[in-house]
Order: C-alpha cells, then sequence, then structure tokens
C-alpha cells in the first residue's frame, strides 16, 4: 500500500482508540508511524503529539457537550503534568533510538495488562489535590518521553485514585491528554526534527474522523470488551517492538 493509504488506515484505528476509550491511540501511533511509515523514534513520538492533541481537542468538545468533562479535577491533574512532560520531552531528544523504543515497548506492555484488569467502579466525582497531583506528574513525564498523550494510564488513575465515574473518566483524560501533549511539543519545538506533513496531515484528518466513530461505537459495545480487544492489539505490538528493540 502507498504511504497515503496507510495513514488513512492507521489513523482512522487511532482515532477509533481515542474516542471509543479516551486514550490509547498514540500508543498506536508511533509504532504505525515507526513501522509502517518509515519515521525514526525521535520523529514518530514528535509527529504523534502532533496528531494525538488534534484529535483530542476535537473530541473533547464533544465530550464536553455530554456533561462528561470534569474541568476541575482534569485541570488538577494536568497541571502537575506540564513541567515533567516539558522536562521528560527535552530529554528525549538526547537519548539513542534503541532506548526509546525499548522503553516504549514496556510502557505499551504494561498498559496492555492494565486494560485486561477489570476496571474500577468510580463512584463519585471528588478531588484529592495529593493524588492527582502524584498521578498527573507521572503521566506528564510519561508523555513527554515517550510521545504518547497518556490516556490509557489517565483512565485507570482518574477512576481508581480520583473516584470518576467511568463515562467522566473517559471525557476527562481528553482533557489531560490535551494539556500534557501540548506541554511535551512545547519542549521539542526546538529540536529540529523533520517531520512529513504528507503522512502527517492525512494520518490526523483520519484520526479525527476515527474518533468521532470511536465515540459513538463505545455507547454500542461494552466497554469491557472494546479495552480487551484494545489490550490485544496492545500486547501484540509491544512484544514485537521489545523484539525489534532487543534483536
Amino acid at each position: 500500500m502507498t504511504p497515503l493509504i496507510l495513514a488513512l488506515v492507521a489513523g482512522a484505528v487511532v482515532g477509533l482508540a481515542l474516542g471509543g476509550l479516551g486514550g490509547g491511540g498514540s500508543v498506536l501511533a508511533v509504532p504505525a508511524l515507526i513501522y509502517l511509515l518509515g519515521f525514526t523514534p525521535a520523529q514518530a513520538t514528535t509527529a504523534s503529539l502532533i496528531i494525538v492533541t488534534l484529535t483530542t481537542v476535537t473530541v473533547l468538545v464533544g465530550h464536553a457537550r455530554d456533561g462528561n468533562v470534569a474541568w476541575r479535577t482534569g485541570l488538577l491533574f494536568a497541571a502537575a503534568g506540564i513541567a515533567p512532560a516539558m522536562l521528560a520531552g527535552a530529554a528525549a531528544g538526547r537519548l539513542p533510538q534503541s532506548v526509546l523504543t525499548l522503553a516504549f515497548a514496556v510502557i505499551a506492555a504494561a498498559a496492555a495488562l492494565r486494560m485486561l484488569r477489570p476496571a474500577p467502579a468510580g463512584t463519585a466525582d471528588r478531588v484529592r489535590p495529593g493524588r492527582a497531583g502524584a498521578a498527573g506528574a507521572g503521566l506528564g513525564a510519561v508523555t513527554g518521553f515517550l510521545g504518547v498523550g497518556g490516556g490509557f494510564l489517565a483512565v485507570p488513575a482518574l477512576v481508581g485514585v480520583l473516584s470518576l465515574p467511568m463515562r467522566r473518566a473517559v471525557g476527562t483524560s481528553l482533557l489531560v491528554i490535551a494539556v500534557n501533549s501540548l506541554a511535551a511539543l512545547a519542549a521539542r519545538a526546538g529540536t529540529g526534527t523533520h517531520l512529513d506533513w504528507a503522512v502527517i496531515a492525512p494520518f490526523t484528518a483520519a484520526a479525527v474522523l476515527g474518533a468521532w466513530d470511536g465515540k459513538r461505537l463505545s455507547a454500542r459495545i461494552a466497554g469491557g470488551t472494546l479495552r480487551r480487544l484494545f489490550a490485544c492489539v496492545l500486547l501484540a505490538v509491544a512484544a514485537f517492538m521489545l523484539t525489534d528493540a532487543l534483536l
């Protein structure tokens, strides 16, 4: 297939994950950019941040309109991650590509295993500043270092640590992803990484459209089924990247 077709197909899958699960799209975007479209790990992580930021903001509007965004909780959570995201983003550009690939594979595998566990019930919309700050800082560091939005980690944290109901956790995670991704992009702005916009533009357009489909799909299919399916794909991607980094 041509790079344009590959970008459109990969973008649609990334968008489906973001729209349906409130995260996880960037965990697929990075390997797709590397192995399907020929980006280096440094280029892929930066391009992923651009794609995920634009897609996330688009879907966030719909979740906000439905009342599924806990703004105070999400902004507190995201604010704690801004500085770690910028610091980690600056550091990532100075590391060998094999290290980035290995770290990404480990994080992807951990996220997949976490998603295979039953989701916490989430009972109330309560802000716990200490917990929100600690979880947000850790998520920001992961976002900046690996070029991922972090929704696959944000949703479990918002449900399990901050006790948000699942629907509000999904919507709120999009706010967190947008803020962290913008901070990480700001840190990478002066690195001089070359980006192929002929690939990034159609990839992003397909992701935006896919995200809206994912949002509609999530209302029809049980969340547990979507999580398990995504986790299995993620485990396969992590195994492939781990093998590639070590051999």
